[in-house]
């Protein structure tokens, strides 16, 4: 029998999310334990339980590495707020890259499981302002909400796009997603109104960048 060793992974959460999403790309989601978790990432129950609460929240987790990942790159340099924010959205594409079976196959377990945890409700909201905010937008007010609901819908409607993406460059996401930022412009510009501030930001040039 091999004997256990004592050395623990750095990372905690980022173990336990890539041990239960390599197991749901062999098992499926639905049925998967949190016990059978545990064994694949060589934790107890209760390790396990000191790490995540529960399966939903290994897709918090995710969300948070997602999050993390994309603001470690820095601000985008994009010479235009479409440019920055295309950037920062296929930051977060890339960084899903070695999940994509695992949630592929948890896709066809059905709605309302992992992709609702990681698409879903005020968790998805939280990531896309801090998309916007990387991409050099602002995020906070009425019209900061606006471009953050719209961004959401463009996410959730690009992901499945992605999940069916086998291409190395990414190529079919990103023709999708630059796709749906151009088509938002107009809606965006019309959230925000047409005046121009002291400071000499335009507000409809603002709302435009949200979309883009």
């Amino acid at each position: 029998m091999a004997k256990k060793t004592d050395s623990k992974p750095t990372d905690p959460k980022r173990h336990v999310v890539d041990s239960a999403l390599a197991l749901a790309a062999e098992r499926g989601w639905r049925s998967l334990t949190l016990g059978e978790i545990a064994e694949a990432a060589g934790l107890t129950l209760a390790e396990l339980h000191a790490v995540v609460g529960s399966k939903p929240a290994i897709l918090l987790a995710l969300a948070d590495m997602v999050d993390k990942a994309m603001l470690a790159a820095g601000p985008s340099d994009g010479e235009t707020p479409r440019e920055r924010l295309f950037e920062v959205m296929m930051r977060r594409f890339e960084a899903l890259q070695p999940y994509k079976d695992g949630l592929a196959a948890a896709l066809r377990d059905g709605p309302g499981g992992p992709l609702a945890a990681l698409c879903g409700g005020l968790r998805l909201l939280r990531s896309m302002a801090w998309t916007l905010e990387a991409a050099g937008i602002g995020s906070a007010g009425l019209v900061g909400m606006a471009r953050t609901k719209a961004l959401a819908a463009i996410y959730i409607t690009t992901f499945p796009v992605w999940l069916r993406d086998e291409g190395a460059d990414l190529g079919r996401t990103m023709a999708a997603l630059d796709r749906r930022l151009a088509r938002a412009e107009s809606v965006a510009t019309l959230c925000a109104g047409r005046g121009r501030r002291r400071g000499g930001r335009d507000d409809s040039a603002a709302a435009e960048a949200s979309a883009r």
